[in-house]
């Protein structure tokens, strides 16, 4: 039997990670941070549960990377659908409904991560941030920013704002009328991104997550 290549291993370690990921997302909106384990989401990945912290530090630093993977991934879904379009404020407004409706729709997950944020190790940059804010720092320039480095700090800051206006428990505020508030500000028309009640061709933040999170088929171990 050939060993495996370096190449499949390592696609298999980036399978195994993706795995892990997804898991979190599903487990920690499922039932909270709390009551999940990181020998949970191992046996939901089908992954053991060493893997967990060769990947990660803990189960904070997991959530915040898997949360991350989630809305860059559906701010970039919700960027690139069709009609395609290059056109600034359309590409803002879509930025603004794709996190504003990760609100909406996974509200245990998205409160959970907001408060780790706020806990004492705080913000924890990762490589699915990173894509985060190049996507976001896109839409800024996109949008006819002169000063992105300037403007991109703002536009984070007012969609964290708005996140956490709409979870906060006991007086939460509703998602259309921190819309308009962003799109105020922004000078964007009602009528543009997704409005409240829109039907959007196989949603952008449906119940199944899978696509965020392809690991494709299982390379063969025999491969060279």
């Amino acid at each position: 039997m050939s060993p495996r290549s370096a190449l499949v291993n390592e696609e298999l370690r980036r399978r195994s990670k993706e795995r892990l990921l997804h898991a979190a997302v599903e487990l920690v909106g499922e039932h909270g941070y709390e009551a999940t384990t990181l020998g949970d989401i191992a046996d939901r990945a089908g992954s053991a549960r060493g893997l967990v912290s060769y990947y990660f530090p803990g189960k904070r630093q997991l959530l915040q990377s898997a949360v991350h993977r989630l809305m860059h991934r559906t701010l970039e879904e919700a960027l690139e659908r069709e009609p395609h379009t290059e056109d600034g404020r359309e590409r803002m407004a879509r930025a603004i409904d794709a996190i504003l409706g990760l609100a909406r729709d996974r509200p245990v997950l998205m409160r959970q991560h907001m408060a780790g944020l706020l806990q004492a190790e705080g913000f924890l940059p990762c490589p699915e941030q990173r894509r985060l804010a190049e996507l976001l720092r896109d839409t800024v320039a996109r949008h006819g920013s002169d000063d992105v480095d300037a403007d991109y700090p703002m536009l984070r800051a007012l969609l964290m704002g708005a996140v956490y206006a709409a979870l906060m428990p006991g007086a939460p505020m509703p998602v259309p009328v921190l819309r308009a508030e962003l799109f105020k500000r922004y000078r964007l028309d009602w009528e543009a991104g997704v409005p409240p009640d829109t039907e959007v061709p196989g949603g952008t933040c449906g119940a199944d997550l899978a696509r965020f999170f392809s690991t494709g088929p299982q390379p063969d171990a025999q491969s060279k």
